[in-house]
């Protein structure tokens, strides 16, 4: 008889979570490289009070992230990572689909961004739940001795995501004129979302549970119930963790097209095209850098992120807005991906093991979800109001330097746990 390791194939395990999370995250993200069009056509007042008011409700999905990490977390570890997936990839085709047919402020006034945000919460309930189910199947599928580098591969295809929507927008922005965008081809993106999210479907249907989680069921260990004591520490270091790597890559991914637009003074062309190059180095690198953390250990890259942005966030962004120019921009856009990618790379193992396999998805879900809804769905958000508030644009990098050390100081006291079993 065959045995749960023996009948679940591990990278086709990961080929259905890699498709599903490529296009979940194109969904969420879209959003952001959008948002100056999004706040012009949704909300009242003048350019950055417009833009403020999008990039809060970018924020406001990440709000809905912990809840959808709790129920859709349990339902992942009483019923099944595979359910939990299914459930996730529904939800953010919902509000896609419903962003990219929704009427503007001008058609039905305050309803419009009124219904904006309900749909953003849609996504957020979905994401919450996604990011966690996705990663708990990933990681409890690999074989022993590749926990990093197939959880690498799950955090690449999330970037894809992000990659994928950068070049969407940026083919649909030089395919229509500025007036075409504003009159209605800013819902092409997502209306494209809605469609792909059919490949996903399919591909998730042919998911097997984990052998992780088969095991655990059969020792009627399912459901866990560890104290309140024990579940909140794991919570926390798993939020401390998260924090450095949800600013760096919202800051530096989602909001940076913004910045150089509006501060080093490329056009919005050329800031995508330079986002999307970066990009793909960071899908390609981040792989290597989960194979690079089975074999030297997670820390030593996790830690590795931190003193970067502690050391380079302020000197770099000083560069950058003392000699614009697209050169440079891509520049320190590369190098930062770089080290984003050592820590997606190392990351998502570690996270996972973290927590016992009977508690992992809801718990794991809950920490991450948390940072990146305080700190990563509001980095566009907080960066914009650290410049308005402060008259300079080298704000956000003080923003990236408190994060990496308040996730080091954590890291640092974490046990390396690449060599060990997962539990």
């Amino acid at each position: 008889m065959k045995t749960a390791h023996e009948e679940v194939k591990p990278r086709k395990q990961l080929a259905a979570a890699m498709i599903g999370n490529v296009l979940e995250y194109y969904d969420l993200i879209v959003y952001a490289f959008l948002a100056p069009t999004l706040g012009h056509k949704f909300f009242q007042g003048d350019a950055v009070v417009a833009l403020l008011a999008s990039f809060a409700t970018f924020g406001v999905g990440f709000l809905a992230r912990p809840l959808g990490g709790v129920i859709i977390g349990r339902i992942a570890d009483t019923l099944g990572r595979k359910i939990a997936l299914q459930i996730t990839i529904f939800g953010m085709a919902l509000g896609t689909v419903g962003i990219g047919l929704l009427p503007t402020y001008q058609n039905i006034g305050v309803i419009a961004p009124a219904l904006l945000v309900v749909l953003r919460i849609a996504q957020g309930l979905a994401a919450g739940g996604e990011w966690g189910s996705s990663t708990s199947l990933i990681v409890e599928s690999a074989p022993d001795g590749k926990r990093g580098i197939f959880g690498g591969f799950g955090q690449a295809s999330i970037a894809s995501g992000t990659l994928v929507s950068s070049l969407v927008v940026t083919v649909v922005t030089s395919m229509f004129t500025a007036q075409q965008m504003d009159a209605w081809a800013w819902r092409v993106p997502f209306l494209l979302g809605g469609i792909l999210v059919v490949v996903g479907v399919y591909m998730r249907r042919t998911l097997r549970e984990t052998p992780a989680f088969e095991e655990s069921q059969a020792k009627g260990e399912t459901v866990a119930k560890p104290t309140k004591g024990a579940a909140f520490a794991m919570m926390s270091r798993a939020f401390g963790f998260t924090i450095i790597w949800t600013v760096s890559y919202y800051v530096m991914l989602s909001y940076l097209p913004t910045f150089m637009v509006q501060h080093v003074g490329l056009t919005q062309m050329q800031a995508l095209t330079s986002n999307a190059i970066a990009l793909v180095i960071l899908v390609a690198a981040t792989p290597f850098f989960g194979w690079l953390s089975d074999r030297w250990g997670r820390k030593p890259l996790l830690l590795s992120c931190c003193i970067v942005f502690t050391i380079f966030a302020y000197p770099l962004f000083s560069l950058l807005l003392k000699h614009p120019s697209l050169g440079n921009a891509l520049a320190i856009q590369i190098f930062f991906n770089i080290f984003i990618a050592a820590f997606s790379g190392a990351g998502p193992a570690a996270l996972c093991e973290m927590f016992p396999t009977k508690s992992r998805t809801t718990l794991l879900s809950i920490g991450y979800s948390l940072a990146t809804a305080i700190f990563g769905g509001f980095a566009p958000f907080i960066a914009t109001t650290l410049i308005q508030q402060t008259g300079s644009p080298i704000s956000p990098a003080y923003y990236l330097i408190a994060s990496a050390i308040v996730s080091g100081v954590v890291i640092l006291g974490l046990k390396e746990t690449a060599h060990g079993s997962l539990d």
